[in-house]
């Protein structure tokens, strides 16, 4: 239950909360005083969140999830879910997180859409890693394949209002490693990895 003091005084809430989410033997609730708080952009509690979470992981044992997914757009969605979720869990920051996801989908929108071509008899295996130093995330698709050197540099003059190439190139951005590789028979393979705490 929350009660919220008006006033100039910085906005006073009372949270009556419940103590058994920090002590497991407490039952009874207890009455905290607390104020708001505003973090400017460049304060320095995103980054001490994200080393306490980092540390709390650093007590899980590694864990690894793969799944193989339909060709539609509805496991982008599924996939990006699922690597956030994981990556969460693993201590990455906000700002981490969205990079973490934006380069899932771009990655799996081209599984879906470029290499299996929404094709219902082929799966998109998606697997995602985490240890204490590595995040991981492999996607592989069963179309053609592609040679990753030919995609044009969308940051070149000539291709600057081209639509291909900026996905691959967000990926490459957003991530510390980022692998193609063309498989045999068919299919590409994406490897993406974030390190968990950076080097």
């Amino acid at each position: 239950m929350q009660f919220s003091g008006g006033g100039d005084n910085g906005g006073l809430c009372f949270n009556l909360r419940k103590l058994e989410h920090t002590l497991p033997c407490a039952t009874s609730p207890v009455l905290t005083l607390a104020t708001r708080v505003i973090y400017s952009y460049d304060s320095l509690w995103p980054c001490v969140r994200a080393l306490q979470r980092m540390r709390e992981n650093a007590r899980h044992v590694p864990e690894t999830v793969e799944r193989f997914l339909e060709s539609t757009l509805d496991s982008v969605d599924s996939a990006e879910e699922l690597a956030v979720a994981i990556a969460e869990k693993a201590g990455f920051d906000e700002e981490d997180l969205m990079r973490i996801g934006m380069a899932v989908r771009e990655s799996m929108v081209n599984a879906v859409v470029h290499g299996n071509r929404y094709n219902a008899n082929k799966k998109v295996r998606f697997s995602v890693a985490n240890n204490t130093e590595r995040y991981t995330v492999r996607i592989t698709d069963e179309g053609e394949g592609f040679e990753y050197r030919e995609v044009p540099d969308p940051l070149a003059p000539e291709n600057l209002m081209r639509t291909s190439g900026r996905g691959l190139f967000l990926i490459r951005s957003f991530m510390d490693e980022f692998q193609v590789r063309r498989l045999e028979p068919g299919g590409t393979e994406v490897t993406l990895v974030k390190y968990v705490v950076s080097k």
